[in-house]
């Protein structure tokens, strides 16, 4: 089925009333359902799953007849095979752990799909039986499969070794591993296969700088070596997506554009976040520019998935803040990047929002996609996933459970929606889950939560300086993760409780005057995030150099656990630390916990450490967060796994 009949699918179930999508009157606060109607329109009573189970589409694969459509579900261990042509799953496919990224075959028989988990694998499907007839172990939070262009390798984002796995599907076995910055999550290869970039997820290093940001990794396929990090736009974090353009000539990257040096006293005019794409140039492999997907007054929040029209025409961005898809103009905006001098040799023009006049400016113009960028709202919740076949989009909606098909080309052509199964009323933790991540209840819609925190409530590794403590002393974004079970909350304490702190990021970082239950609701998803296990234990257990660390952990005479006292490893008090450059009144921070420290660098509150190792050694001379100054080189070494381990 090509491009053109996909449209034709659209238009006629649109006239029909086949499929609505709405708010359905069961939900409290309208919360998102699909509801079936018959030929005549009756709507067709939504029934509940057994087990309130969630698909939570976080990638998609089209065929290249357009199809069939696969669809990693990230929360049921399962693929759908989904016939686009009448609008129903053909196939569920069992896969061992939570899908997070699928590649197809050219000939659309063999599909690979990367199961994250602390032990990931990488499964090979026949796509048309649903049979795995390959599984390849791989390592921590397997993500973003590329298959190489003779389709012998697949290339494998390892998100949390932050590393790249060389996987030979031949054998069956990782035949190479090439160490990247932090946290890949997705990767893209050149049309003729030299080149494989990654989107790094968060910076690796301290925050303390002037200039913070993400980098994209460049890896030689042929030499299996990293030939160039490209740092992007000071301020550059969670990377979701990547796509390379058709000629080869591009890399677009979709991420978040964290203005940390401004204090947080406003939202407007992306004060705090902006949400963008970056253009690479791979002839050169250097950034080219960063452009801002947001307008003057409305925000596009959480820039996820990315993608380049065959043709080369247009480039697609899912918002999955602001549930909207972007479609731009690509030759009219590397046109205009083109056309903008280096320098200014005449007088600057400088009124307040004035437009770009040098490459510089870009970054700072809310209006410089004016005329080359339409933005389409969807009927769905969290979109992420996207895939496109000709013009035609299609997204993966995370909370809602469907897809939506676009016509990016056509102005004001309705969105078709495809439901993946009925829901019900979301439960606390779901729906917690999901205001976390919708930018929508942030004011003009900069934001989520979810842009500092990232998306399942960790960390941006930015420095912020918030309003809660005074003005003019940034300190680093903390991870969610038992701030319930560990009050009070923010470094210094300022907050009572982790529900205190909810509500007043709610007033003074979305700005926004939202119904209690929306708080209760990111109550109930903050209070169920679990820790995960860290790369550094082998087979879950405590390796020999951890062993090692845990009895000088527990030392009196190193006194590490006088303060991290287990379960929590804090006591929840105040120390003065002889860390609070910034802050006037008082030395004292709070004890935070070791749980999942290895995913929550850089270190200190100021993250003036961009390891543990360090924080031990050139930020402890004095010992006053332990006695470390006389410890050897190799037992620092073996503290630091067994924290990190934690």
């Amino acid at each position: 089925m090509k491009t053109e009949g996909l449209k034709s699918l659209a238009q006629k179930r649109l006239a029909s009333r086949l499929i609505v999508f709405g708010l359905c009157l069961r939900c409290a606060d309208g919360g998102f359902c699909a509801i079936q109607r018959d030929q005549e329109g009756s709507p067709a009573e939504p029934t509940l799953s057994s087990n309130l189970e969630f698909f939570s589409p976080a990638a998609v694969v089209c065929t290249q007849d357009s199809n069939t459509v696969f669809i990693a579900c990230a929360t049921t261990k399962q693929v759908i095979r989904y016939d686009l042509t009448h609008g129903l799953i053909e196939r569920s496919m069992s896969v061992p752990t939570s899908p997070s990224g699928l590649t197809l075959s050219a000939d659309a028989r063999r599909l690979y799909v990367s199961c994250a988990a602390p032990e990931s694998s990488l499964c090979v499907l026949d796509a048309s039986s649903g049979k795995i007839v390959a599984s390849v172990p791989a390592g921590h939070t397997a993500m973003s499969p590329v298959l190489s262009k003779d389709e012998k390798t697949v290339f494998l984002c390892e998100r949390f070794n932050d590393a790249i796995d060389f996987v030979d599907i031949k054998s069956k076995k990782r035949t190479a591993r090439v160490q990247v910055e932090r946290e890949p999550v997705a990767a893209a290869l050149t049309p003729d296969g030299r080149y494989l970039f990654v989107a790094n997820l968060i910076h690796a290093g301290r925050s303390d700088k002037g200039v913070v940001a993400a980098s994209v990794t460049v890896i030689d396929v042929a030499e299996r070596k990293v030939v160039k990090q490209i740092p992007l736009t000071n301020g550059s974090t969670l990377l979701h997506g990547l796509c390379i353009s058709p000629d080869g000539r591009y890399v677009a990257v979709a991420h978040t554009l964290a203005r940390f040096h401004l204090p947080t006293t406003h939202v407007t005019l992306g004060w705090m976040n902006d949400n963008v794409i970056s253009l690479i140039d791979v002839g050169e492999l250097k950034l080219l520019n960063t452009v801002l997907l947001d307008d003057l007054e409305q925000g596009a929040a959480n820039p996820w998935g990315i993608g380049w029209t065959s043709d080369g025409k247009l480039i697609c961005v899912t918002h999955a803040g602001t549930h909207e898809l972007s479609v731009v103009d690509a030759d009219a905006l590397l046109e205009k990047l083109a056309r903008l001098p280096l320098r200014l040799e005449g007088a600057r023009d400088t009124r307040f929002l004035a437009a770009a006049q040098t490459k510089a400016d870009v970054p700072n113009d809310l209006r410089f996609l004016q005329g080359l960028r339409r933005r389409i709202k969807l009927p769905g919740n969290g979109p992420r996933a996207l895939a496109l076949t000709g013009h035609t989009a299609i997204v993966g909606c995370f909370f809602s459970d469907s897809l939506v098909i676009v016509d990016a080309d056509r102005t004001n052509s309705p969105a078709v929606v495809m439901p993946l199964h009925a829901t019900g009323d979301l439960p606390g933790t779901r729906r917690g889950e999901m205001y976390f991540n919708d930018g929508t209840l942030c004011y003009q819609g900069w934001q989520s939560c979810a842009s500092c925190h990232s998306e399942d409530g960790r960390v941006d590794g930015m420095n912020w300086d918030l309003q809660n403590d005074g003005i003019g002393n940034p300190k680093n974004v903390k991870s969610l993760l038992l701030s319930f079970q560990t009050p009070p909350v923010m470094s210094m304490g300022v907050r009572a409780d982790a529900a205190t702190a909810i509500r007043a990021g709610i007033r003074y970082i979305l700005f926004a005057d939202l119904p209690q239950k929306y708080a209760a609701g990111m109550d109930e998803y903050v209070k169920s995030l679990k820790p995960i296990a860290s790369p550094l234990l082998v087979h879950g257990r405590l390796s020999a150099d951890a062993k090692r660390g845990k009895r000088l952990f527990f030392d009196a005479a190193v006194g590490c656990a006088n303060c991290h006292k287990p379960p929590l490893f804090t006591d929840l008090k105040p120390h003065e630390v002889g860390t609070g450059k910034f802050d006037e009144s008082s030395d004292q921070f709070y004890t935070p916990t070791l749980i999942e420290l290895w995913r929550t660098a850089p270190y200190l509150h100021d993250g003036s450490a961009a390891t543990v190792r360090e924080a031990m050694t050139i930020h402890n001379r004095q010992n006053r967060r332990g006695q470390t100054s006389n410890l050897t080189a190799e037992q620092i070494d073996d503290l630091a796994t067994y924290v990190l381990s934690l």
